[in-house]
């Protein structure tokens, strides 16, 4: 029997202890994993003599494919291994896990000075796939690579396994694809399992907005900037857009900026959610929502601001938490004094004041014939101290009236959204011919009118 033949049972008795490959990471992408194959891997040998594939199991009686070489007795050897060609789909930086075990030359009777304890490791780029051809003048040594344990017979007797595990980079790489090629110089070498992989990192949101999955830099030390995408209902905040930095191991790094929920939207995790019946959110720059303030009322999802109620109204410099308001009532206490032809009026403050505290009032004067009773606005040159509109203070004097004529006062409390109601004025009024006798006469009451 030949000493390749001899060496053959040899490691398939190791396969049967040998640890399975790492599951992948969430950050590695798997481009070749010799371990996921049942089937024959079919790699190219050189010579034929040199490398040959076998069937083996893992610990947990899993057939796998592996590949062993042992020409230890004779020198100079030189034994090439080539994979099947390996699309890099869009990667720059590539990573090399191979699993193997190693016989230790001493342990091998006879060897020395032919034996080896080590393999090569090359690379070959290629936008497409050449076939069974090999030449290794095209190749590209990424390492030698050196057992940090290895195996002896007495660990074969004890069924002790003495599993490798070893990683290389390649890269940056410009081509569609690759080949890797495993040199055996005179080594006892079973390879157990080969997986390529690419690192990334991938889909993630982070501050409301979406960084999709991002291939690592072509450098170790490179970052690559991303800039996000704001979820559905978010918008970026103002001059802080949403960006990440993938690290070469595939992390996410170095948040800066962020997307906000729109108006309308609150922040619930990574979504943002509308705003529920009878609540709003005015703005992006408020965090959450907020019930309807008094009188007012919201009956769809996802609002904005909240409609005021019938009767109530909210002026257009009012913010959108104030409460919706209503004009006041009509002033009370209305009281005048004339002299020839001036009159004064005095009036209490209305008993409701609509919810607001920015009341004022204003007078409206009207001259009334006597036969008809129409009455006309007063016009020039009547005139008003302090002022016709805008009273803060609860008097005013009206001057230059014409003698021996009848007159109607109107005295009105308006607030900020008096203007705004289309419902009827309510005012206190009185009537009063000049150029009677002066005194001071109770006589208010109120009248509804246009």
């Amino acid at each position: 029997m030949s000493p390749r033949a001899a060496q053959i049972p040899l490691f398939f008795c190791l396969l049967l202890f040998a640890h399975t490959a790492d599951a992948q990471t969430a950050k590695e992408v798997i481009l070749l994993d010799s371990k996921a194959q049942q089937t024959e891997l079919e790699w190219i040998s050189s010579p034929s003599s040199g490398w040959e594939e076998i069937s083996g199991l893992d610990e947990n009686y899993t057939p796998i494919r592996t590949y062993q070489v042992c020409q230890v007795l004779e020198p100079n050897q030189n034994n090439w291994l080539r994979t099947n060609w390996i699309s890099k789909s869009n990667a720059q930086r590539i990573f090399v896990e191979l699993k193997f075990t190693l016989r230790d030359c001493n342990s091998l009777p006879g060897v020395l000075g032919t034996c080896k304890e080590t393999f090569n490791l090359y690379y070959y780029e290629t936008d497409y796939d050449s076939g069974r051809n090999m030449r290794e003048n095209q190749y590209v040594k990424i390492d030698t690579i050196a057992a940090d344990e290895s195996f002896t017979q007495g660990d074969l007797g004890e069924r002790k396994m003495k599993l490798n595990t070893e990683v290389r980079e390649i890269g940056p790489l410009s081509k569609k694809g690759f080949y890797l090629a495993f040199q055996d110089v005179g080594a006892c070498i079973a390879l157990v399992s080969v997986k390529v992989y690419y690192k990334k990192c991938w889909t993630i949101i982070e501050n409301l907005a979406v960084f999709p999955d991002t291939v690592t830099g072509s450098e170790f030390s490179s970052l690559v900037e991303v800039r996000g995408t704001c979820v559905s209902n978010a918008e970026e905040e103002a001059d802080n857009s949403p960006k990440m930095h993938c690290s070469a191991e595939g992390e996410w790094l170095v948040p800066i900026g962020k997307c906000i929920c729109r108006a309308g939207y609150q922040q619930k995790g990574d979504t943002c959610e509308p705003c529920g019946r009878g609540f709003y959110k005015s703005s992006s720059q408020d965090l959450q929502c907020s019930r309807c303030p008094a009188h007012s009322f919201s009956d769809r999802e996802g609002s904005s601001r909240c409609d005021c109620e019938d009767g109530y109204y909210r002026a257009y410099s009012d913010p959108s938490y104030i409460a919706c308001t209503r004009p006041p009532s009509a002033p009370q206490n209305l009281i005048y004094n004339i002299n020839q032809t001036t009159v004064s009026l005095e009036w209490s403050p209305p008993a409701d004041n609509g919810g607001r505290n920015d009341v004022t009032y204003r007078v409206i004067c009207k001259r009334c014939s006597w036969e008809q009773g129409e009455c006309v606005p007063c016009g020039n040159p009547v005139g008003y101290v302090p002022q016709q509109s805008g009273l803060i203070d609860t008097y005013i004097t009206i001057v230059d009236l014409l003698a021996h004529a009848n007159y109607t006062f109107e005295v009105e409390a308006v607030n900020g959204v008096s203007d705004l109601s289309r419902s009827q004025r309510l005012f206190a009024a009185v009537s009063i011919t000049t150029g009677q006798a002066g005194k001071y006469i109770l006589s208010w009451y109120n009248l509804h009118g246009d």
